[in-house]
């Protein structure tokens, strides 16, 4: 019974922030919220993606050299930086990412 109240909990929180951009079509943000809002997909993906960097098992720190997430992470950050550009930098980090996990001998196959 408790899942079940979460799950409409979760719901109906979902729901309400969603339609409120539709209902109030009108609503103003004041400067300081909409500069605060400027952040939030970067917060986002960041709190999305260090994890999976710093542990890639999901319980150990892993910060040394055989770790290709950490690694492929960084060579990506560094794409980003230098190229500005949004397709060069997933496939410069995805193939960044697949060469050091073939390197390393991390490959399943």
């Amino acid at each position: 019974m408790e899942n079940w109240i979460l799950i409409l909990g979760m719901l109906a929180i979902t729901f309400a922030t969603r339609y409120s951009l539709f209902a109030f079509p009108d609503l103003r943000f004041p400067p300081l919220v909409r500069q605060g809002l400027h952040y939030v997909p970067t917060a986002v993906l960041t709190a999305i993606v260090v994890p999976g960097m710093f542990l890639p098992d999901g319980q150990h720190w892993a910060l040394n050299l055989d770790n290709a997430y950490l690694l492929a992470g960084l060579a990506t950050i560094a794409i980003a930086a230098l190229t500005r550009h949004l397709l060069a930098t997933i496939g410069g980090g995805l193939l960044v990412f697949f060469l050091l996990r073939w390197a390393l001998g991390q490959l399943p196959i």
